[in-house]
């Protein structure tokens, strides 16, 4: 009807093309808003991932043990020198706040209650450490972008199919420029304490 009415015209102008289907996008705010209506259960496990709203299955044995495993570990030989945290929020931006498996965090300044205010944002986080059994091509793929678009430094993904330590460093807009697996046998640290080493088998248990 409108390229009919257009030539009746004679301008001879052609209909633009239709917009294309987007996919629509949540902010954190609305992202609790939609848990606060109820929207969103208090015993679902969901996560939200550069907008989108991602379920995530509820963890088996192995992977809560591993998660346990990796915190005791951090908190044994770096409680002096960073915060742990455990499977909490981090807001990353308007669009994403992740709940890592572990993050190591830095301190507050002693007197004040920063994390009592605010979640850690990216600037206040060292590495972070995602355990992956079903959650694989999502901690390997949009997680990992994620992270690496907001500037987070260091990523582990702690790869129980592939038993192995998947090391992400250097982040960039298109992912961590640095991407590297250690098998059993290797040692690991922290970019931010280099002195501080872990084996991948005490990792994987």
């Amino acid at each position: 009807m409108a390229i009919q009415q257009a030539a009746e015209s004679g301008t001879g102008e052609t209909p633009s093309a239709p917009a294309e289907p987007t996919p629509r996008m949540f902010t954190v705010d609305e992202y609790y808003r939609m848990a606060k209506a109820g929207i969103l259960r208090p015993d679902e496990k969901v996560q939200l991932i550069e907008g989108t709203i991602i379920e995530m299955p509820p963890s088996g044995p192995e992977h809560a043990d591993v998660v346990d495993a990796v915190a005791e570990l951090f908190g044994d030989r770096l409680r002096p020198r960073a915060r742990v945290r455990v499977q909490n929020q981090v807001d990353l931006a308007t669009l994403a706040q992740p709940e890592p498996d572990v993050a190591l965090v830095r301190r507050p300044v002693p007197g004040e209650r920063t994390y009592r205010v605010r979640h850690p944002a990216a600037s206040d986080l060292l590495l972070v450490v995602e355990v992956a059994d079903s959650s694989r091509r999502l901690d390997l793929g949009e997680k990992a972008l994620m992270y690496a678009r907001h500037g987070v430094p260091e990523l582990w993904v702690v790869d129980l199919p592939g038993d192995g330590v998947v090391v992400h460093c250097e982040p960039t807009a298109d992912g961590y420029a640095s991407v590297r697996t250690l098998a059993r046998g290797e040692t690991i640290a922290p970019l931010a304490f280099p002195d501080v080493s872990f084996t991948v088998d005490e990792i994987l248990g």
